[in-house]
């Protein structure tokens, strides 16, 4: 993936983080979560409504939305190498809502995921 060439003054990569999406600096909060909310099809909250939630200057939900709306790689790529540990873990099964206990990884499938979404 290639490094974000726009400029973010509320947004960064969270190195506490697995996931290469973008970020509240300093909060742990992922702009995609923030999206989810401004684009829900039951539930929709205005960017006020959300940052009142989150306790966040408008213009930060604001600059989230942006930078999701730009339809960036790493969301995608996030999205791609949840989906594969969920296929790996067993977490895809339809029997999985039966018996909801994910199959440890192995150290092939970590291997395979690594080789999937070099860091």
């Amino acid at each position: 993936m290639a490094s974000p060439t726009t400029q973010y003054k509320y947004l960064e990569r969270d190195p506490k983080s697995s996931y290469k999406q973008l970020s509240i600096k300093g909060r742990r909060i992922k702009a995609r979560t923030l999206y989810g909310m401004y684009m829900s099809a039951e539930e929709p909250r205005t960017i006020q409504e959300i940052a009142e939630g989150y306790n966040l200057p408008v213009e930060v939900v604001e600059e989230a939305i942006a930078y999701c709306k730009s339809n960036p790689p790493e969301i995608e790529e996030d999205f791609r190498r949840e989906e594969m540990i969920m296929e790996l873990s067993g977490m895809n099964d339809p029997n999985y809502k039966f018996n909801p206990q994910p199959r440890p990884l192995t150290d092939e499938d970590r291997a395979a995921i690594r080789r999937a979404f070099p860091a």
